[in-house]
């Protein structure tokens, strides 16, 4: 029998930067779950949310001044990266759970991978980008591998998994433009 964790990716719209959310999307979870499941997941979406945080502030500070489209996908990258740091913010508090404490430390990295290396330019910035969200892809891989998600939460994780995996094919290309 197939297992779900290891079915094929699913196809979902990258396009979408900021998909919609309705209210009666919005659930109390994991009130069934045993502990250990409830564990694993409470260590998951710290992670996730951590790690979004992180890259929010990446990209946040790789912007400059200048007027270019590089700076316009870095902006549209940034937002998309807001967007899942909600999603596991949400996902969090849906199963009673809080942020950690201790999440600044995140941002600090991100600070100084952004901000590095925006220093060293343009082919820094996409190449820490590819890197970064190259991590993140496989991060995110290892999570739904080896945690007992509820469906809804697993289909949040695929969809911000395909946004990073997006975000590579993205740099790639600029930075192939570039050379």
């Amino acid at each position: 029998m197939d297992n779900p964790k290891t079915e094929a990716k699913k196809a979902y719209d990258i396009s979408i930067v900021r998909p919609p959310m309705r209210h009666a999307e919005f659930k109390l979870r994991g009130r069934d779950m045993t502990p250990e499941r409830l564990k694993a997941i409470h260590k998951g979406l710290l992670t996730l949310h951590t790690l979004e945080l992180m890259a929010q502030t990446i990209y946040r500070f790789q912007l400059t001044t200048e007027n270019c489209e590089l700076n316009r996908e870095l902006v549209a990258a940034m937002c998309n990266e807001m967007t899942h740091y909600q999603d596991f913010q949400v996902k969090l508090y849906e199963f009673g759970f809080k942020p950690s404490l201790f999440r600044w430390a995140y941002w600090i990295v991100g600070f100084t991978f952004g901000f590095g290396s925006r220093l060293l330019g343009k082919k820094s910035i996409l190449k820490t980008g590819i890197w970064v969200e190259t991590k993140a892809v496989h991060h995110y891989a290892e999570l739904l591998d080896t945690i007992d998600w509820d469906d809804d939460t697993r289909k949040v994780i695929e969809k911000d998994q395909a946004d990073e995996d997006g975000h590579i094919n993205r740099w790639k290309h600029t930075l192939e433009q570039m050379s």
